[in-house]
């Protein structure tokens, strides 16, 4: 790191130069801060739900899976070790329209996503 250079203005306000990698590295550094923060803040929320015996609270690997950017519904059927297939075949609906669901490019009945919820084992909220 480069010894930063400090300038005051005419109106005496200071002000910092420094290289673009050094700036870039603080702006890097900041954004995770705020990623951190923000996890911490949902971790804290979900001891809290946990505590209260909310029955809301997903898994674990479900949340992880919604953080790497899955459906709802695909989290919780990996979770449970299905492929599209197996929770087809367990159902009698097609793989297509399963597809559609966890892609999100249709929306899905109430009463198909009670029942996926009620195949899947997990409560019908969790897919509301």
């Amino acid at each position: 790191m480069s010894k930063p250079q400090f300038i005051t203005t005419p109106a005496g306000e200071e002000l910092v130069v420094l290289s673009r990698a050094e700036y870039e590295a603080l702006v890097s550094a900041a954004e995770l801060v705020d990623e951190d923060d923000a996890d911490a803040a949902i971790y804290d929320q979900r001891k809290a739900d946990l505590a209260a015996g909310h029955d809301d609270v997903l898994p674990v690997a479900v949340s992880q899976a919604l953080l790497r950017g899955d459906s709802r519904l695909k989290a919780i059927r990996k979770w449970r070790g299905l492929t599209q297939s197996q929770l087809c075949r367990r159902i009698g609906m097609g793989q297509g329209y399963l597809s559609e669901l966890e892609s999100g490019r249709k929306r899905g009945a109430p009463h198909t996503l009670a029942y996926l919820a009620a195949v899947l084992e997990v409560p019908a909220a969790w897919l509301g």
